[in-house]
């Protein structure tokens, strides 16, 4: 080939290359540009007041109703994968482990008795329960929910003190009903044995004896009660009788005597239990937590089932719920929240206030009104630890199971929603407390689950079962 033919080849593919790579070169100025020009967009758009408003008010609602962990958590968890090989491992922290939250987790499957609860997304387990059944061959079951703030102590307490001495005094009180019943069919066999065998004339001669003497005894103190008369032993015991069946009013829980709480019916008087039991709880709790300086606080749902009758005592925004035969949602407590009309105007006569902080508080602090513990807000008595005690007649409910949870599920679950949600697993409550907590999870809750389910007929309450957590690890 000539060496002119030759170059003029060279020299068009060097012209070709070039224009190629200016090309390519223009190309990602180009985008380069496009990118700057981007970001200015950004920049005009994004730094206008009416759209930083926007954003932080979107933000807000997220924050507020409780989905913005949940929303960001798998954002999160590409992040930290991203960061993790550079040396950021303490993002770790701010991430929620979604397999340790439900892993770590009590259960409990019974006769008809189910539990399942989880750490969810909080730093530690809080939550405290208690399953109680047919105590001491009474027929009486206790059942309890304390959801704990501000550390485990409160709950542990009310766990381990509470529940033990309200068991103590419904074994003491029931023992002493059987006692009276028994002193009283002896006694109407005895009077009955006796007016068989007098004659008329002395039974005229005992009554006018009777009219007489009556109206000039003074009732016997109890400490009177272990000395009585032999020959005069059928009137002090009726005098006793109807001494012990009196109520006693405005005396501290260390004098109360457990016949005050036997009523004219020959009934047990379980609400004042209840109210009395708390409340000496609530004083020795205050008092162990000042010794320490710990500030945690507790909730409390006490149900007692005795027969056809259910108790339930409340103290806080814990909540229990019915399901009764026709499949209707029954409250079975009431949340204690500072917004309550009720609630609020008690904390400002007391000197207190509340302001929202996320939610309603007290004094900007507590997200419940009612509470055991909490003793700096016990001073002036913007908290108060007086439970809510309702009846309820099984008999006429003729309820399919009831629903005791903390407020973790109730965050994010309406009464009629979990009482549906276990209807669709009545077969197998355990399923159904597993399936409503872990869903309540999903849903966004930020607190710990627990959720006990009690189904009826209650046959277990022909069978003691005991199980309780209280400091107890998973």
């Amino acid at each position: 080939m000539d060496d002119s033919v030759e170059d003029k080849i060279i020299y068009q593919v060097y012209l070709t290359h070039m224009k190629l790579l200016s090309s390519k070169l223009t190309s990602a100025k180009n985008k380069v540009n496009s990118y700057s020009n981007m970001w200015k967009y950004m920049q005009f758009y994004f730094t206008k007041p009416e759209v930083i408003f926007f954003l932080a008010l979107i933000l807000c609602l997220l924050f507020f109703s409780g989905n913005l962990f949940k929303s960001t958590n798998g954002f999160l968890k590409k992040i930290n994968r991203s960061l993790s090989f550079i040396g950021f491992n303490d993002f770790q922290q701010l991430m929620v482990d979604e397999k340790d939250a439900l892993s770590k987790n009590w259960k409990f499957n019974g006769k008809n008795v189910a539990l399942y609860a989880i750490k969810g997304r909080r730093s530690q387990m809080e939550d405290r329960y208690v399953i109680k059944t047919n105590i001491m061959n009474t027929g009486i079951s206790l059942f309890a929910i304390f959801d704990g703030h501000g550390g485990e102590f409160a709950a542990d307490y009310a766990t381990t003190h509470l529940m033990k001495n309200l068991t103590n005094k419904i074994i003491e009180v029931k023992k002493l009903l059987d006692e009276k019943t028994n002193i009283t069919e002896e006694l109407k066999t005895f009077n009955s044995n006796i007016s068989d065998n007098l004659s008329p004339k002395m039974k005229m001669k005992i009554t006018k004896v009777e009219e007489q003497t009556t109206p000039k005894m003074k009732p016997t103190s109890s400490a009177d009660d272990s000395v009585i008369n032999q020959n005069n032993k059928f009137k002090q015991d009726s005098l006793s009788l109807i001494k012990d069946i009196t109520t006693l009013k405005n005396v501290d829980e260390e004098t109360i005597n457990p016949s005050s709480y036997l009523q004219r019916d020959g009934n047990i008087n379980f609400s004042k239990i209840l109210i009395d039991e708390v409340l000496a709880a609530d004083k020795l709790l205050i008092e162990a937590a000042k010794l320490t300086y710990d500030i945690a606080g507790s909730t409390a749902l006490i149900v007692l089932v005795e027969g056809t009758t259910l108790f339930v005592a409340n103290v806080g925004d814990s909540r229990g719920v019915m399901c009764d035969k026709k499949g209707n949602a029954i409250p079975l407590s009431f949340d204690h929240k500072p917004q309550q009309m009720r609630e609020k105007k008690r904390i400002a006569e007391a000197g207190g206030f509340i302001s929202f902080n996320g939610v309603w508080r007290v004094a900007g602090v507590l997200a419940t009104s009612r509470a055991l513990g909490d003793y700096p807000l016990k001073e002036k008595q913007f908290v108060i630890a007086n439970p809510d005690v309702l009846t309820f007649d099984l008999s006429h409910h003729d309820p399919q199971f009831i629903i005791l949870a903390s407020d973790g599920l109730w965050d994010t679950f309406t009464n009629e929603e979990a009482i549906e949600c276990i209807k669709k697993h009545i077969d197998d409550s355990y399923h159904g407390a597993q399936y409503l907590t872990i869903q309540s999870y999903n849903r966004g809750s930020l607190d710990n689950i627990t959720v006990l389910v009690i189904k009826f007929p209650p046959i277990w309450s022909k069978e003691s079962q005991v199980v309780d957590h209280g400091g107890s690890k998973y």
